[in-house]
C-alpha cells in the first residue's frame, strides 16, 4: 500500500483538493485499494478548541464543479509520526517544505517532495486564499496528482 500526505499551510484549501483529486484519480485507475491519502496542515491556524474548520467553501465549490466531494473533512496538523507512516509527505510549495521538515524533523528517507517537482515543475502551487484564483490551483493540483501517480505506478511502488 502506498500512503501519501498532501500538506499545505491550513489544509483547508491546496492539500484538500490533492487529497479528494488524487483519491479520485485511483478510484479511476482501478487503484484505490493500493492506496492510502490523507492530507494535513503545517499550521494550527485552521484548528480551534481540538476541531479543524472544513474545506474552505470556494475549494469545495471548485472540487464540486469537476464532480468531486470533500464532505467529512476538517483541517488537522502534520505531526511527526506522519513522517513514519507516509511514503510520500508533498507539500504545495517550498514554505510548507520548510516547516513539514521542521516538524518532521529532517527528512533521512527522502520522503518529502513539492508536489509540481512531480511533473517537472520547480515553482510551487499558488494559495487561492491570498490569490482567489481556486481554479488555476486546481488545474496545478491535476497536473501534479497526475504525475504523481505515473511516477508511482511506474516506480513499481505499487503491485
Amino acid at each position: 500500500m502506498v500512503r501519501i500526505l498532501f500538506v499545505c499551510w491550513g489544509n483547508i484549501c491546496r492539500s484538500p483538493m490533492c487529497e479528494f483529486v488524487m483519491k479520485d484519480l485511483v478510484e479511476k485507475a482501478g487503484l484505490a485499494d493500493q492506496f492510502h491519502i490523507e492530507s494535513a496542515a503545517t499550521s494550527s491556524e485552521e484548528i480551534w478548541g481540538g476541531r479543524g474548520n472544513p474545506v474552505y467553501p470556494p475549494a469545495r465549490e471548485e472540487l464540486a464543479r469537476h464532480g468531486l466531494r470533500c464532505d467529512g473533512k476538517y483541517a488537522r496538523k502534520m505531526t511527526r509520526d506522519d513522517y513514519d507512516r507516509f511514503d510520500y509527505l508533498i507539500g504545495m510549495e517550498q514554505l510548507n517544505i520548510r516547516y513539514m521538515l521542521q516538524i518532521a524533523g529532517g527528512d533521512p528517507e527522502g520522503k518529502v517532495f513539492t508536489l509540481l517537482s512531480f511533473a517537472g515543475l520547480d515553482r510551487g502551487i499558488a494559495d487561492p486564499w491570498y490569490t482567489g484564483d481556486f481554479r488555476s490551483t486546481y488545474k496545478d493540483v491535476v497536473l501534479g496528482c497526475e504525475a504523481l501517480l505515473k511516477h508511482v505506478t511506474e516506480t513499481g511502488d505499487i503491485q
